[in-house]
């Protein structure tokens, strides 16, 4: 984004009236965790910095604390870190009158007195990911697009009717409908305009196949802006739904008889300056360069072994099913939308690769992290891809992606290159909180045992 940096936030929020501010860092799950502060608060953290509890990373999306890991626990006593805003990150929320944002950076103390960035920060996980691009001489410029069921429901009543027989915003399948949109514009305008002055601006925006479902596509940015605004659009839009007496679900699979929910990631490489775009080749088969295919080659070599920072929880891999939009195999094809990765060929600065493994149930910094870095790999090993599929890839013999969360927690935890990329305190600890979410969902007695074992058994 870009920012003035000389700005007086002093005076700022005196022309503007601000009353509260919010700061917000999300946990590895991309929940955004946060507080109100004071302005006061504020102009004395912003010249420093401020505590912020280190148990958002030593709890799962529950809260409830994990029993095993090493950076956070009753062991340590669960000290603050240090956090400091980011002033570049300033926005004003459109509804909540009188109130700023910002996001933080998270920092860990060291015994000597000087602090480092959190290893298990997201946002300084993509931060430093950038930093490698950019000493390769690239600047990652992405995109996120996000699929969300809405439902007239209201957080209470969803417990009352424990998660079952919801009402969605519209009935049907409605896909790229403008009656459905045109009846519910009084929200769907909400959204568009809210977000477009909170700094979130969507290109595209439309009913997707099911009832209540919509498609959003978030404007592109410099890879961390990108993210900023995907996970600001989450929080975003259920903010906007609450005041509409509406609740909406970024869940990867929420009914097994629809599609599920996706996250994909746009990506393309610029030289420093973005003046030009680096994956784009006339000269080459399909428009695509050397370094988009070097790129290419990286994502398919270690997207199996790195699954789990694409696809998160449990419930990702409900959404992985062939011929429901989301892909099952290490694949790739141009304009094929039954690949993981789709080469988008379209004008010279619009080129670019679609990363369509990845739900809206994933965190967009470790995503971005995840798909950016594989594709630096593949750059500085020079490694091309295998021949793109024609067709269904479904129908194809090639590599299946993990099924579960424990199969990609357990290649995640024994890659070398997640080590070598990521350090080995984020692999063992993001591995360690996959596991544990495998293990929660091992004890629950679902609905469907229920039904399936009760009586007959």
């Amino acid at each position: 984004m870009d920012f003035d940096m000389s700005v007086n936030f002093k005076e700022e929020f005196d022309k503007r009236n601000i009353q509260h501010v919010k700061l917000g860092a999300t946990d590895l799950d991309g929940v955004l965790r946060g507080k109100y502060v004071a302005p006061e608060k504020f102009h004395s953290a912003l010249d420093s910095s401020l505590g912020f509890c280190d148990v958002i990373f030593g709890w799962d999306s529950a809260d409830v604390l994990y029993d095993h890991v090493e950076f956070t626990g009753w062991h340590t006593g669960y000290p603050d870190m240090v956090a400091r805003i980011d002033p570049a990150t300033f926005r004003l929320v459109p509804w909540e009158p009188g109130t700023a944002f910002f996001l933080m950076d998270l920092f860990e103390r060291q015994a000597d007195g000087t602090n480092r960035p959190c290893l298990l920060s997201p946002r300084q996980i993509l931060q430093s990911v950038v930093a490698k691009a950019r000493s390769m001489g690239f600047q990652p410029v992405c995109s996120v697009e996000y699929e969300f069921f809405v439902f007239r429901e209201t957080p209470d009543s969803l417990r009352e009717k424990r998660f079952a027989n919801l009402r969605p915003l519209s009935p049907g399948m409605f896909g790229y409908s403008v009656l459905r949109a045109s009846q519910n514009a009084d929200l769907v305008h909400a959204i568009l305009d809210q977000l477009r002055d909170f700094k979130v601006d969507l290109e595209g925006f439309h009913t997707e196949t099911g009832p209540g479902v919509y498609e959003a596509a978030i404007r592109y940015a410099d890879a961390l802006e990108a993210a900023d605004r995907a996970v600001l659009f989450k929080t975003g839009v259920k903010e906007i739904c609450s005041r509409h007496g509406a609740v909406p679900t970024f869940m990867a699979k929420w009914n097994r008889d629809l599609p599920g929910s996706s996250g994909h990631l746009h990506e393309s490489l610029w030289d420093l300056e973005k003046k030009r775009n680096l994956f784009t080749d006339s000269s080459r088969p399909h428009r695509m360069s050397e370094t988009a295919c070097y790129y290419l080659g990286g994502q398919l070599a270690l997207m199996a072994d790195w699954m789990a920072l694409i696809a998160p929880t449990v419930n990702s891999y409900k959404r992985m099913v062939p011929g429901l939009w989301s892909p099952t195999k290490v694949s790739w094809g141009i304009d094929n939308r039954t690949a993981a990765i789709r080469w988008i060929s379209a004008s010279e600065n619009a080129s670019r690769l679609e990363y369509r493994l990845a739900a809206a149930d994933s965190n967009p910094y470790l995503a971005l992290a995840a798909s950016i870095a594989s594709g630096l790999s593949g750059i500085e090993r020079r490694l091309q891809p295998a021949a793109p599929i024609v067709g269904n890839a479904y129908a194809t013999d090639l590599p299946l992606l993990p099924s579960s969360l424990l199969e990609a927690s357990r290649r995640f935890r024994a890659s070398a290159e997640a080590r070598q990329v990521f350090g080995d305190s984020l692999v063992d600890h993001y591995a360690t909180t996959r596991d544990w979410e495998c293990e929660q969902f091992s004890r629950a007695v679902t609905d469907w045992e229920l039904q399936r074992y009760f009586e007959i058994i």
